[in-house]
């Protein structure tokens, strides 16, 4: 058992440092490390203690740190230490000890069968280690020698403790051999041993929760010891009396928690699904638990609901593909369904008055796509039987949905509202699902529901059960082809007619109007019948990101059928700009809406519009160029220079975007010309050159000036030629005074556009020259203190190998010199 004994760590004061591993330092060390204030002393202490668990001196020490005179904390400090040893150290335990050992083990374990219960477990714990190492060779009925000596009328302890003491062993047993390191081939040796020994361990577990003079404790622990079992994977129908055993112990209220443990981890073993016949046994025991489910709901009782739902959803989700081919039981399988449907549409607003629906929504996904994993014929007789159950969910699931009274929403916290959020997001992501289930025909239904509601003049309609109908839309439309489908013609000129008094319905259909998105580019003549309500929206900053992202959906995809729109748009949308009343990311969504909407217009159009838009900040970027830099007007810069970043990043009248779909389906003629957006950066050049001149050492500023021009090369592609000369001077000059990475990135651009050009490539070979000089001049003093130069000068190198691999002609013999002496120069360095 000896082994390389480690030196003892310092265990500061209380410990005496680099003292041996005694008994005594022992103590110290965990007096210490409970009861010191000191943090750094009790960080010693934990250091030398977990040295000393794994030194030689454990296996003396530990055996008297579980003297009866011993505190609990000591003698759980003595259990753990014979843990680990055995454990991970069994080898250097010699063969003829095992027997002693396990003696030992067994004899601790009878002692504090009494005693601390955290002290029993890691005894218990070190035992099961102990047998795993020796099964199935040098301890073949290594269980059942534990259930016949636990079992021993001679025992000192009395007989609660020792079943007690026996069933923590049982069920630690599992537990242990599931995180043990043994090798791959003695865990399958071991895994079968286990296998046949729970044959001496369920009729013990049968007997216990059967007998009515057994304590509640004793039957808790027997539901814990049975569900450790069950996930060795142990064949279903060695558990069918245990399984019926838990579903009797359900209505005690002290044991339901375990009982549903056990009864979810059988049920959802992988193996299950081989036993068939057991499976259709449990459904009625299932189905049995529906009154208790009803009782439970109605009085507000959570938990037991819960936990009866996490049974039929385990039953369910699991084996619904197998239930499903016994088409002789189909109707018991339905009552099964129809039973989760009931946990689906529990009374209450989620999270606030009910947590079980959200357990059942993955069950619907697994239920469809084994119906529809059928063949053809069985395929068909199953729609016939759950299209209307699916039918019936789409309505469960739209009650859901829907949002409390406003004056019970107030009363939610943060917290609950985002778990709300969430909730509704899954709720949308199973109706987008269903539509595969349902077709067409389901959004027939959702539409004449919500034409129903908004057309009867009979009882005012609540805006919840409208929000949710529009939801419905909106989830399926934002992922499915609508496009062919006959209700968006009635969904849209049903929406002007929604009464929008609310913050969250007037969102909805916000969005539901950008998931139509496409379909109003089909169909530009209903454009007129939404858009006023997404500009008078872009006025109300509770409606800031739903209006914006709608705008910016309608003006990508309908760009071509806006011009007559188009001043009303620019000057909605510059109204709100210059009131500020979005945040800084909405503000950049609505700079890359107008980019979309400006590039359909002709050229001069385009300028003018230009003009009117951005002339304000040029004017504001004009006065914050001549003071003196401080965080406020940094700020304002960033937020100026982004605005025109991102309006530069979808402005394009070349409609690079639509070469793609194919020359004939362009909308446009391609314009002659200097491209508007290179007049407007040539125009602003020598401002932004001033802006830099002040904060050039500022990491922000600079990238937010290579956003620009990055942005716009990635946009305009060759377009952007005119501006390569000076963009380059200009690039040269900061990188020589401060090298920054976001000047590298842009160079990087600068090449990957232009590098077949030999008539723009001259500047852009110059300035990677000139930045490799800088940047091999800087690596000089460590290139880890630059990781994100580093990175970007990399990828520029791998650029222009790429280009020089694909376009060789137009770069020179002292550039291809140079890469090949860089890239060696700079592998030296790192």
């Amino acid at each position: 058992m000896e082994r390389r004994e480690e030196q003892p760590g310092a265990a500061g004061a209380g410990a005496a440092p680099a003292l041996d591993f005694t008994v005594e330092n022992v103590e110290k060390a965990l007096h210490q490390l409970y009861y010191d204030p000191n943090i750094e002393n009790k960080n010693l202490a934990q250091k030398w203690l977990m040295q000393a668990q794994v030194s030689p001196q454990a296996w003396h020490f530990s055996w008297q740190l579980l003297q009866p005179d011993k505190v609990p904390e000591i003698q759980y400090f003595g259990a753990s230490a014979l843990h680990i040893k055995i454990s991970r150290y069994w080898s250097d335990i010699p063969t003829d000890q095992y027997e002693s050992l396990k003696a030992q083990l067994f004899t601790q374990i009878t002692r504090f069968a009494s005693g601390s219960k955290i002290v029993l477990t890691r005894l218990c714990v070190a035992l099961a280690s102990l047998a795993l190492s020796m099964m199935p060779d040098a301890w073949p009925c290594a269980v059942a020698d534990m259930v016949r000596l636990f079992q021993a009328e001679d025992s000192p302890v009395d007989g609660q403790g020792r079943c007690l003491a026996l069933l923590e062993l049982l069920t630690v047993l599992p537990e242990e051999f599931q995180t043990s390191r043994l090798p791959q081939y003695r865990k399958g040796l071991v895994r079968a041993s286990l296998a046949v020994e729970c044959g001496a361990v369920f009729p013990l577990l049968e007997q216990l929760l059967q007998q009515p003079s057994s304590p509640s404790c004793v039957r808790q622990k027997v539901l814990k010891c049975f569900s450790s079992w069950v996930q060795l994977e142990v064949p279903l129908q060695d558990c069918e009396a245990l399984i019926q055993a838990a579903f009797a112990a359900l209505q005690d209220t002290e044991l339901f928690d375990s009982s549903v443990e056990a009864i979810v981890n059988a049920i959802s073993q992988p193996d299950a699904q081989r036993y068939v016949n057991t499976l259709l046994k449990l459904i009625p025991l299932v189905l049995g638990l529906q009154e208790q489910l009803r009782q439970a709901v109605q009085n507000g009782d959570m938990e037991t609901s819960h936990g009866i739902c996490r049974i039929a959803v385990a039953l369910g989700e699991n084996h619904s593909r197998a239930l499903l081919d016994q088409v002789e039981h189909w109707q018991s399988f339905l009552a099964l369904v129809n039973m989760i449907m009931f946990c689906t549409g529990i009374p209450g607003h989620y999270p606030v008055n009910e947590t079980t629906s959200s357990l059942t929504l993955t069950f619907w996904y697994t239920l469809q796509d084994d119906i529809l994993s059928f063949e053809a014929e069985k395929q068909a007789v199953y729609q016939q039987v759950y299209r209307p159950v699916y039918f019936q969910l789409v309505d469960v699931l739209l009650h859901k949905a829907q949002f409390p009274s406003d004056e019970e929403y107030g009363f939610w916290s943060s917290d609950e509202k985002e778990q709300f959020r969430i909730y509704r997001v899954d709720i949308s992501d199973t109706l987008m699902y269903v539509y595969e289930m349902l077709g067409a025909e389901l959004l027939s239904n959702l539409y004449d529901k919500l034409g129903r509601l908004l057309t009867s003049s009979e009882e005012p309609y609540s805006w919840q059960h409208t929000e949710a109908l529009l939801y419905g839309f909106q989830s399926i439309a934002e992922t499915i082809d609508v496009n062919y489908s006959d209700v968006v013609p009635g969904l849209i000129g049903l929406i002007p007619r929604i009464s929008i008094s609310n913050v969250q319905l007037a969102d909805t259909v916000m969005f539901t109007i950008g998931a139509l998105s496409e379909w109003l580019a089909d169909h530009p003549v209903m454009i007129n019948s939404v858009l006023p309500l997404v500009l008078h929206a872009l006025g109300n900053p509770e409606l800031s990101v739903s209006s914006v992202s709608t705008l910016k959906k309608i003006c990508r995809e309908c760009k071509y059928d806006l011009p007559p729109y188009a001043a009303n748009i620019v000057a909605v949308s510059q109204d709100v700009l210059m009131k500020q009343i979005h945040k800084t990311s909405q503000c950049m969504w609505l700079m890359q809406a107008l980019g979309f909407l400006l590039s359909a217009l002709q050229v001069e159009e385009i300028l003018k519009n230009l003009h009117s838009l951005i002339s304000p900040y040029i004017q504001q970027l004009e006065k914050l160029a001549e003071e003196i830099p401080n965080p406020s007007n940094k700020l304002a810069i960033v937020h100026i220079l982004g605005l025109l970043s991102n309006l530069f990043t979808t402005l394009d009248v070349s409609h690079h975007e639509d070469d793609h779909e194919g020359p004939e389906l362009r909308k446009l003629p391609v314009p002659q010309g200097p491209n508007p957006v290179v007049v407007v950066l040539q125009q602003v050049f020598q401002l932004i050159q001033k802006v830099l001149s002040k904060w050039l050492n500022d990491a922000q500023v600079v990238e937010a000036v290579c956003a620009i021009f990055e942005k716009s090369v990635k946009t305009l592609l060759d377009d952007f030629a005119p501006m390569v000369p000076q963009l380059c001077e200009m690039l040269g000059r900061m990188y020589s005074t401060i090298p920054q990475a976001s000047a590298l990135d842009l160079t990087r651009q600068l090449v990957h556009i232009f590098a077949h050009e030999p008539a723009h490539f001259p500047p852009i070979e110059a300035l990677f020259l000139l930045v490799t000089s800088v940047t091999l001049t800087l690596f000089q003093q460590g290139p880890r203190d630059h990781p994100d130069i580093v990175d970007s000068f990399m990828q520029l190198l791998a650029q222009v190998c790429f280009s020089f691999i694909h376009s060789r002609s137009v770069l020179s013999l002292s550039l291809s010199l140079m890469l090949i002496f860089n890239l060696s120069l700079f592998l030296a360095f790192c």
